[in-house]
């Protein structure tokens, strides 16, 4: 799993015109998991599965 910002660098990751993160692939808004025992949050594509990490 990458971090949210090598996924927009490397073209995974699209942000729209309100800064939502975009799956590039599936053109599907990420959704947000929170574990309280982790620091930061898993970001998943609901539509392809995929997950990049979001810290701080």
């Amino acid at each position: 799993m990458e971090s949210v910002r090598k996924g927009i660098r490397s073209g995974d990751i699209e942000k729209d015109t309100y800064e939502r993160l975009i799956c590039a692939g599936c053109d599907e808004v990420l959704k947000s998991e929170n574990d309280p025992d982790e620091i930061g949050t898993v970001r998943v594509c609901p539509a392809c599965g995929a997950e990049w990490k979001e810290v701080g």
